[in-house]
């Protein structure tokens, strides 16, 4: 493993012998870099549109560590520009008092900076209240610590996590905001570079007390028990506890693993997979910052600017990307693409036609069958009439008929197809009208919000809008459900 025990531990637990840990100037370095430039002003959503960008909070689109099942769920969704965002719903009865919601979030969405997932708005209606954040496509820090499929997470990414996240914490602090609720490798989110970064929903409270921790009693710090109340000491204790994660790769009790450094076992602590990956200095360093961290008295427990100085040496690789270290793939990186993802990057909207017209309607769930047992009023038989027009004249390539008699058949209101959507959709891309070739697109995925070809159209569309990353973004997402339908199928 590279590391002595003894020398670890005689090292990491006598804080005293080690003295503070100093500042430098360095720490702030990444920390200042607030204000992304590409971020708009935090702003109110309405109800119906954050229903239309999760496609009606849909069960598929839930991306929140319990499901359904927890008491505050959040959504991945997709706005009409296309910015994809994550919506946390929370329950009913958190936030009673519209006026101190707004200003909770308000508060929140002032901030601004590359180490957060930071807060774009939200929505408060009814008895609705909902946050509207960036989308971190990449999953959660719990995911690629202990639950990693390829890979585990390297040496030099785990120091990377360790430092963006007290840079995190640092800014936060410096804004006023140094109360984080639940701090756990589940609020760590990676960007689509790969890079940590702090979740701004942990930053509101979940409840209008204040009384939000959440955690095992076995991670909670000791004045939590006393008190009932999150403090700034608070969260350093639970940096402490991820500090533990990163160097063991599992979710270790505090008070275990103190008792491991007393005893000078730090091989039980770290993990095997770091085998020969680090230096002792390192492994004493980090196993150091923890306990002083861990510490029981708050008072003696470290600053996030003292942690992000004293982590800014330890760290490794620095020239390589975030993406390369966690194996992720980036940007223009090639990725499988399907013959209809093929034919949506080129352009070739023949193939896609000839694609689609062999596709039919399997994938609208058994709505043919639904439609035919609707036949028994002249209205229904009128709108099924339209359907089958649109049908015949899709086949035969007349695809302004095609969108006349899809039209009739979308505005009769019986039924939702998905496969109408796109199948208009394409109809519109013939007819060199893309912003209703989109339109449509979309309105396809939020009747079917994993259906694969209905980001692949997106795709189509937004090349013909001249939208290349959009685009791009859109490709990729169709080919990951295509690849998970192909899994479970």
């Amino acid at each position: 493993m590279g590391c002595e025990c003894s020398k670890l531990a005689a090292c990491c637990w006598d804080s005293e012998q080690n003295g503070p840990i100093h500042e430098a100037p360095e720490a702030a370095e990444n920390a200042e870099k607030s204000e992304p430039d590409e971020l708009p002003a935090f702003c109110d959503y309405t109800i119906e549109q954050l229903r239309m960008a999760t496609s009606g909070f849909a069960v598929e689109n839930i991306v929140s560590e319990h499901g359904e099942k927890a008491p505050n769920v959040v959504y991945k969704g997709k706005l009409e520009n296309q910015k994809r965002i994550a919506v946390k719903r929370f329950n009913r009865s958190a936030w009673p008092d519209t006026r101190q919601f707004l200003e909770e979030a308000r508060s929140v969405g002032q901030l601004r900076n590359h180490r957060l997932a930071n807060l774009l708005g939200c929505c408060c209606e009814g008895d609705e209240r909902l946050l509207v954040a960036e989308f971190m496509p990449n999953e959660t820090l719990a995911k690629h610590l202990f639950h990693w499929e390829t890979q585990p997470m390297k040496w030099p990414m785990r120091l990377r996590v360790a430092l963006y996240l007290a840079q995190a914490l640092d800014y936060c602090t410096s804004k006023g905001r140094d109360l984080y609720h639940d701090l756990n490798a589940y609020r760590i989110l990676f960007d689509d570079d790969g890079n940590p970064r702090l979740s701004c929903f942990g930053l509101m409270k979940n409840s209008r007390d204040g009384k939000s921790y959440s955690t095992n009693l076995a991670f909670t710090p000791p004045e939590y028990l006393r008190t009932g109340r999150v403090t700034p000491e608070s969260v350093i204790y639970s940096f402490g506890t991820l500090l533990l994660d990163l160097l063991s790769g599992k979710h270790i009790p505090p008070s275990h693993a103190l008792d491991l450094i007393r005893d000078r076992n730090i091989q039980m602590l770290t993990d095997s997979c770091l085998e020969g990956q680090f230096s002792n200095d390192e492994g004493t360093e980090l196993v150091h910052l923890a306990s002083k961290c861990l510490q029981y008295e708050p008072r003696e427990r470290p600053n996030p600017k003292s942690l992000a100085a004293a982590l800014i040496p330890l760290q490794k690789e620095n020239e390589v990307p975030s993406h390369v270290l966690m194996g992720i793939p980036h940007g223009d990186a090639a990725f499988p693409l399907s013959p209809l993802g093929e034919a949506c990057l080129r352009m070739d909207l023949t193939a896609i036609h000839e694609i689609l017209e062999k596709l039919g309607y399997k994938d609208d769930e058994g709505a043919e069958t639904e439609l035919s047992f609707q036949m028994w009023t002249n209205q229904m038989q009128e709108t099924l009439n339209s359907k089958k027009k649109g049908d015949v004249a899709f086949r035969n390539k007349a695809f302004r008929t095609t969108i006349e008699c899809y039209t009739q058949f979308i505005d009769g209101g019986t039924m939702f197809s998905p496969t109408v959507f796109a199948r208009r959709s394409l109809s519109y891309l013939m007819s060199d009208t893309p912003q209703d070739a989109l339109n449509d697109a979309v309105q396809a995925q939020v009747i079917s919000p994993v259906w694969h070809v209905a980001s692949y159209l997106q795709a189509a569309s937004l090349f013909a809008l001249g939208r290349e990353n959009d685009a791009q973004i859109a490709l990729r997402e169709g080919s990951i459900l295509e690849e998970k339908r192909n899994k479970t199928s």
